[in-house]
């Protein structure tokens, strides 16, 4: 069984629209590079230069922000599910 992510809207294009995808990782640095090597694109979506989460962007792995995690370095396992979330701005 491997990890769940959950892709956007905004990032279906680098999916071929699929809103799933699946991938075997231990980390999520090493989720986010099983992304791009199958999805090349995405990791620029989601990391920025420096190599962390940009952001605009919000990570979840079980519903737990990894902000308050471990960051990148989050581990995760066999039946996880991440959330790729990017923010919403607007407002009047």
């Amino acid at each position: 069984m491997a990890v769940m992510v959950r892709i956007p809207t905004p990032l279906r294009r680098l999916t071929g629209n699929a809103d799933r995808v699946e991938v075997e990782a231990d980390t999520l640095a090493a989720v986010v590079d099983a992304l791009e090597t199958v999805h090349a694109g995405i990791k620029a979506r989601i990391c920025g230069e420096d190599g962390e989460i940009r952001h605009f962007v919000n990570v979840y792995v079980n519903g737990e922000d990894v902000r308050y995690l471990d960051g990148l370095n989050t581990p995760t396992k066999s039946g996880d599910e991440i959330s790729i979330v990017p923010a919403v701005a607007g407002g009047c």
